[in-house]
């Protein structure tokens, strides 16, 4: 039997909140997210032991999608356990997001953007999750093949029925998120934030499309806020990988982190940003993570954690999140596009 859990009284000292865009709502600077780590495959007194202590750290957005598991649904399933034994009293304290656009189910309303796979996934998160409401709620992915103002309409009606808090969208390009913008302006959604992967070897979010615009320059003239996944490359920029992929590591396992994305050309880049990193008195997740959040354009990192101690390495970035302009331009020299965005194609059509 557990111990019951009370939340330590200095979960907000140290943990940096940032305004989400033109909003009214603050987001802590590392956010957990629970693409990894967290389904049937993994010990559920580490998971719990890892989302209250992320918590007790003064993270205060948990950040899921309906399909994130092993198997799909398993992630919302445990944190809606954890929300019912020990996280009920601080609700009002949390932002709760999930998301759908990939595949869930089977047929041809399992995955997409129409307004029947999306309210009837929310529908499904919201039961899992145990939850009248989520504070967010994500159109996961473009869909080329539904129109925005469906897909949009979709999250307008899922705000306006109080499912949901707020309305965003994930891995959009510039000139799909500016179309996106123009419609929810149409129909009167205020979209509060987007989620684009964006990390030190994967820097898509900062080049501009055919537009000519990047999805950071939309970000900052629009006002959305920006929640950046998979800040540490899915692990890469970590010691983990500074020698090649070691056995039982997520890239030895197969899955979306290829062994093809450890080349030479990688590591070595990824070796010469653990040097700078050391200069500087981090770890490289650490120097990872201080980077993305060196844009006053970005208001959160969203970070896995498979171990307590890896969630703490992870927040020892916050002890320092200044650069100098040396340090810039050394990292420049070394953070290059990896090819690495595997979302891209599946996320835009342009």
């Amino acid at each position: 039997m557990s111990t019951p859990f009370h939340a330590a009284p200095t979960r907000y000292d140290s943990m940096p909140m940032r305004r989400c865009g033109r909003s009214g709502l603050d987001l802590p600077a590392i956010s957990l997210g629970l693409w990894q780590n967290f389904g049937t495959d993994r010990s559920p007194e580490t998971q719990r032991e890892i989302v209250l202590h992320a918590f007790d750290r003064g993270i205060t957005q948990f950040d899921l999608a309906n399909n994130y598991g092993p198997p799909r649904g398993a992630a919302e399933e445990m944190f809606g356990r954890i929300l019912a034994t020990d996280l009920a009293p601080y609700r009002h304290e949390l932002v709760i997001a999930t998301k759908a656009g990939y595949r869930m189910w089977p047929g041809p309303y399992g995955e997409g953007g129409s307004r029947k796979y999306l309210l009837a996934s929310l529908e499904a998160s919201l039961r899992r999750l145990g939850v009248d409401y989520v504070d967010i709620f994500y159109s996961h992915r473009f869909d080329p093949t539904t129109p925005l103002h469906e897909t949009l309409g979709a999250l307008k009606t899922a705000v306006d029925s109080g499912k949901a808090l707020y309305a965003g969208i994930s891995s959009y390009s510039a000139t799909r998120t500016r179309e996106a913008m123009a419609v929810a302006d149409r129909i009167g959604l205020d979209l509060l934030v987007h989620q684009p992967s964006y990390s030190m070897i994967n820097r898509w979010i900062e080049r501009p499309d055919s537009s000519g615009e990047s999805v950071l320059d939309v970000l900052g003239e629009t006002g959305l806020g920006a929640a950046v996944f998979s800040p540490l490359a899915q692990g890469m920029l970590t010691r983990k990988y500074l020698h090649g992929v070691p056995e039982g590591s997520r890239a030895a396992a197969g899955g979306p982190l290829h062994t093809s994305f450890l080349s030479q050309e990688n590591l070595s880049r990824i070796q010469a940003l653990n040097a700078i990193a050391g200069r500087r008195h981090q770890t490289l997740a650490q120097l990872a993570i201080a980077w993305v959040l060196r844009d006053p354009r970005i208001t959160t990192a969203l970070v896995g954690a498979s171990s307590v101690a890896q969630l703490d390495d992870t927040l020892g970035a916050l002890e320092n999140l200044h650069f100098t302009r040396d340090e810039l331009r050394a990292i420049d020299r070394h953070a290059q596009d990896g090819d690495i965005n595997i979302w891209a194609h599946r996320s835009s059509n342009l």
